[in-house]
């Protein structure tokens, strides 16, 4: 199944709000039947099928999933650490989209 492409580039428009160091950073790949969005190659965001995945810190997965049309990742049939989904409904506003994405950021940033 493909990935919604439309959500994708709404992604890459919402990379120009970062630095320059950090947009500049940020590297496309093919995983999981969709895209992922990489920073220094650290998996940050992604869009799966119709929803966007995105890497959460632990120290605010609860916070995060309490939020609207978020749920863990669970493409192995049981939830993966620090991944969630977000539907539609959680990311109707350019603002909710940009959240999720420094989120996600914040999450790759731990990692180099």
């Amino acid at each position: 199944m493909a990935y919604n492409e439309q959500l994708s580039k709404r992604i890459e428009a919402s990379l120009h709000y970062f630095p320059k160091d950090i947009s500049e950073a940020i590297t496309q790949k093919r995983m999981f039947g969709g895209i992922v969005f990489l920073y220094k190659g650290k998996m940050a965001i992604g869009v799966i099928k119709q929803d966007l995945m995105v890497r959460v810190i632990s120290a605010k997965m609860d916070e995060t999933m309490k939020k609207e049309a978020v749920r863990p990742m669970d493409f192995t049939k049981k939830p993966i650490k620090e991944y969630i989904y977000v539907g539609a409904k959680g990311i109707k506003t350019e603002e909710e989209l940009q959240f999720y994405i420094e989120l996600g950021l914040e999450h790759a940033l731990t990692k180099v």
